[in-house]
């Protein structure tokens, strides 16, 4: 981003009498790619940009395209114009990048390289080093909130223990910064990812399962489904987003729900009687309204499942769960998640969203008038 702007691609442009500030042509941004040796095609080039689309980096100008197309349209970074997801995760990572620059830019950093059992460790920091270092700073207030910040930035991946045995503690144990945050990265690095969304192994939303029995020793759940059949799926609860994510350690699970065994199909043939369009939700004069819930999630979620994708329908809900409640219906259509257009996702992408937003959940859907 900061070097299309130093090399004046992202500019304000005119367009139909209307100057969109800060954006860039797509074309133009693919040539750019392959003269930059960013991309060695331009087939390559569009898949990276589709990439930053779906991490929600950049977007259409008028969010009128879902996908990034190499033609003559404009397209914007969301940091150009505040509309930017700063969830928790992203947040937390962006913490960690301020310290880890700080701690490399200064004079006898406590980050040095250093040997534990005849291993030689990169970016090692002891505990009460750490925390030494930032009560000194001003980073925090006092050694507990710092021991709670190296937790945070230790469950997401950003440091660690030098050999993943301990979590984060104020003592002389052996820590490292996982992450090498001046490291140049290449854009087709993004296409060698492996997809983080544990999610879409399961065909249900983690957030729609409900408790079957309360009894604290009964784990199962079960997702209510049109034709009133119910089916046991197995135990996944709200607060273990980074098992689901994949990459948390072992001695973070509390008990061995928070991993993802296999889950029962549950009411797999979509709801919908045929399939339905952006383009027909959106057109003028369509049958469809829109509505705005406020979903407030109990103990173990909002009680709704979605499926499909662009758009995402409301596949079930929970007629006790907080969802019911609030009004939502099948076969409604996902519009916005807290603020954010979701038109063009797919359904894994959005219970993403959904699992790493707030508890309070704010849902505009389209329904069809009766």
């Amino acid at each position: 981003r900061l070097r299309l702007h130093d090399g004046k691609l992202i500019k304000d442009r005119r367009y139909h009498l209307r100057t969109y500030p800060n954006c860039f042509v797509a074309k133009e941004l693919t040539d750019w790619l392959i003269d930059h040796k960013e991309a060695p095609d331009r087939e390559t080039g569009i898949r990276l940009m589709q990439k930053l689309m779906d991490h929600y980096i950049i977007h259409h100008v008028c969010d009128e395209h879902s996908d990034y197309k190499d033609a003559k349209l404009l397209y914007r970074f969301r940091k150009d114009d505040g509309t930017f997801p700063l969830s928790k995760d992203v947040k937390v990572f962006m913490r960690g990048q301020s310290l880890y620059e700080k701690l490399v830019s200064v004079e006898e950093s406590i980050l040095k390289v250093r040997e534990e059992n005849s291993v030689k460790y990169q970016r090692t920091f002891l505990g009460c080093e750490m925390i030494d270092w930032l009560v000194q700073e001003g980073e925090v207030e006092n050694r507990k909130e710092a021991v709670e910040l190296g937790r945070v930035l230790l469950e997401h991946g950003i440091i660690q223990h030098v050999s993943s045995r301990h979590h984060f503690f104020d003592s002389d144990i052996l820590y490292q910064f996982w992450i090498n945050f001046r490291r140049r990265r290449r854009l087709t690095e993004l296409l060698n990812e492996n997809s983080s969304r544990t999610l879409s192994e399961s065909p249900d939303s983690p957030f729609c399962l409900r408790k079957l029995n309360p009894d604290p020793g009964n784990t199962s759940f079960l997702s209510v489904q049109t034709n009133k059949e119910i089916k046991i799926v197995s135990a996944v609860r709200r607060s273990s987003i980074t098992s689901l994510a994949g990459n948390s350690n072992p001695y973070f699970s509390t008990t061995s729900t928070l991993v993802f065994p296999p889950v029962a199909e549950c009411n797999p043939k979509s709801v919908l009687k045929r399939p339905v369009t952006n383009e027909e939700l959106l057109s003028p004069g369509a049958p469809y309204i829109k509505k705005t819930l406020t979903i407030v999630g109990d103990a173990v979620g909002w009680g709704f499942v979605v499926r499909g994708g662009r758009p995402c329908h409301i596949q079930a809900v929970d007629p006790g769960g907080p969802a019911a409640a609030a009004g939502m219906k099948v076969c409604q259509f996902v519009f916005s998640v807290n603020g954010m257009y979701v038109l063009h996702l797919d359904y894994q992408t959005i219970s993403s969203l959904i699992m790493t937003g707030p508890r309070t959940l704010v849902m505009e859907v389209m329904e069809a008038i009766e």
